[in-house]
């Protein structure tokens, strides 16, 4: 086990398996695309411990609360970080976590976008420490996200071979 995992252990914090579809989706593209000496990580959103994707569901400022917003957010970071685990083989391989783009399916008048990502980016830092995990990062307002979800993140990392 190496120190990122040791790190997710001593937080108590477990990654999910590959995301189950809802019934009828099929995705044809990675969850995570290596090339050279980055990793870049498709669209992701937040999962229960069995793979499904978890609610609450709905935007944010309307049927979804910041805070459970920001929750979903450390969710859909630990869904990234298993991801990454699956093709990568070890987490420890990651030397920097570079960009995230965090997309909040809004409500008209919710504007607090940024408040809603730094679940993800707190999580981040918090389990790679802030060498590794401190990124560039945006948060835009979307209309929609796919499956009614609150939160949905992309990333972009650094990886040594």
């Amino acid at each position: 086990m190496g120190k990122t995992e040791e790190r997710l252990a001593a937080l108590g914090l477990k990654l999910p398996p590959q995301l189950t579809l809802p019934p009828g989706v099929e995705l044809t593209f990675p969850w995570v695309r290596v090339h050279k000496k980055h990793a870049y990580v498709s669209g992701h959103g937040p999962q229960n411990i069995d793979g499904s994707l978890a609610g609450p569901f709905g935007k944010v400022g309307g049927e979804v609360s910041l805070d459970d917003a920001q929750k979903a957010a450390r969710l859909a970071a630990l869904a990234m970080i298993a991801s990454l685990k699956r093709e990568l083989g070890e987490l420890d391989r990651i030397s920097a976590w570079l960009r995230i783009f965090g997309m909040v399916s809004s409500a008209p008048d919710f504007k607090q976008q940024p408040l809603v990502i730094n679940g993800c980016t707190d999580l981040i830092v918090e389990v790679f420490g802030p060498e590794r995990g401190n990124h560039a990062r945006s948060a835009v307002g979307m209309a929609e996200l796919p499956f009614g979800l609150p939160v949905e993140l992309e990333a972009e990392v650094a990886i040594d071979s």
